[in-house]
């Protein structure tokens, strides 16, 4: 099935797998346009930043916290809230993300940061939350319009980086975006459908998911919000149920898990996200862990990635977990890009 491109055209209805193809475009598009957008622009006396959004538009800043985490002089903290942290004032920088513009925590943890009067920086297509900042003349990134939050990561991360990279936070000369964009148009060529099962570990990797329960581990400050990222990838994209960990702290609580049911634990297929910079006790964490569960689980697969830097790093394995997500969107019959559910609280909460 995962071979047939009539039966993935036929349910990729909205498209998702031209979207994950075009990744490396709308990251350089997005880097493009963010250095337009704030070419001249400086923030002083800056002593923290809160980067405040929902779901696909708050992933980018998760991702800009990692890997700045050993670099960054200042506090960075994600917010997924209608308030912000009571710390936030005149010396804070709140970088306010949506997507659509509409997002109502969003929205009201703007109107609190100007309240505060925090720095603001806005990242968005429009809707509201641009009306607003063009009245208050903050400074925006507006970014195209038309996909799906998940869909827009590019959109999400590069202005951040951008930003950062200017504001001199955590900013990493050894960042080579142009290669780590080369390895992501590459690595579309070797996972894309028209490359078949044998030779596409994507594949290969959604069917052994199938019909099991994906439990997804990163390590701290490596890979955890990677695997989040999967998490949320195989729930949105293949309508399918998963969870993510990170090591170390999955040592001390979940382990313990897997001295249960022996049927129920049949069902679990763990993925694990690993990185060349792993310290020497998160290796030996991992290993010891892997050979602890072998047997108690359906299986358990490592995922080296390709590239050199962190950014290659963190940008391989989010793409190889796209395609793995919409591939089992396909052998779950499901349409990628819908998301009735979500759409369907929404116009609830609306109502």
């Amino acid at each position: 099935m995962l071979d047939n491109l009539n039966q993935i055209q036929e349910l990729d209805k909205g498209g998702m797998f031209d979207l994950i193809y075009k990744f490396p475009d709308h990251c350089a598009e997005a880097i493009k346009i963010a250095r337009e957008s704030i070419r001249g622009l400086r923030f002083h006396n800056i002593i923290n930043v809160v980067i405040t959004g929902l779901g696909g538009s708050a992933i980018g800043g998760d991702l800009i916290r990692m890997i700045t985490a050993d670099r960054a002089q200042i506090p960075i903290i994600i917010n997924r809230d209608y308030n912000l942290p009571a710390f936030v004032d005149e010396r804070t920088l709140v970088v306010t993300s949506s997507y659509s513009g509409n997002t109502e925590e969003t929205l009201t943890a703007y109107e609190h940061a100007k309240n505060k009067k925090a720095k603001i920086m806005v990242i968005t297509t429009g809707g509201e939350l641009k009306k607003k900042a063009m009245a208050d003349e903050t400074p925006i990134i507006t970014i195209p319009e038309g996909l799906p939050p998940r869909a827009a990561l590019g959109f999400s991360f590069f202005p951040l980086f951008v930003l950062f990279q200017e504001q001199g936070i955590g900013y990493r000369k050894q960042f080579d975006v142009e290669n780590a964009l080369s390895l992501l148009k590459d690595t579309r060529t070797k996972y894309c459908p028209e490359v078949v099962e044998e030779y596409n570990p994507t594949k290969s990797l959604a069917r052994k998911l199938y019909g099991k329960i994906p439990l997804v581990y990163g390590s701290s400050s490596l890979t955890d919000i990677i695997a989040v990222r999967w998490k949320g990838q195989l729930n949105e994209n293949s309508k399918h149920p998963a969870f993510f960990n990170v090591f170390p702290e999955l040592n001390h609580n979940e382990i313990m898990g897997f001295e249960g049911d022996s049927k129920l634990l049949k069902l679990l297929e763990i993925v694990i996200l690993r990185s060349p910079y792993e310290s020497d006790r998160i290796k030996k964490r991992i290993d010891i862990t892997m050979d602890i569960l072998q047997d108690q689980v359906s299986g358990i697969t490592e995922l080296w990635p390709k590239g050199e830097s962190v950014l290659e790093h963190m940008l391989y394995h989010i793409m190889f977990g796209d395609y793995v997500s919409a591939y089992l969107a396909i052998l779950n019959r499901k349409d990628p890009k819908e998301i009735d559910f979500i759409d369907e609280l929404k116009e609830r909460m609306q109502a």
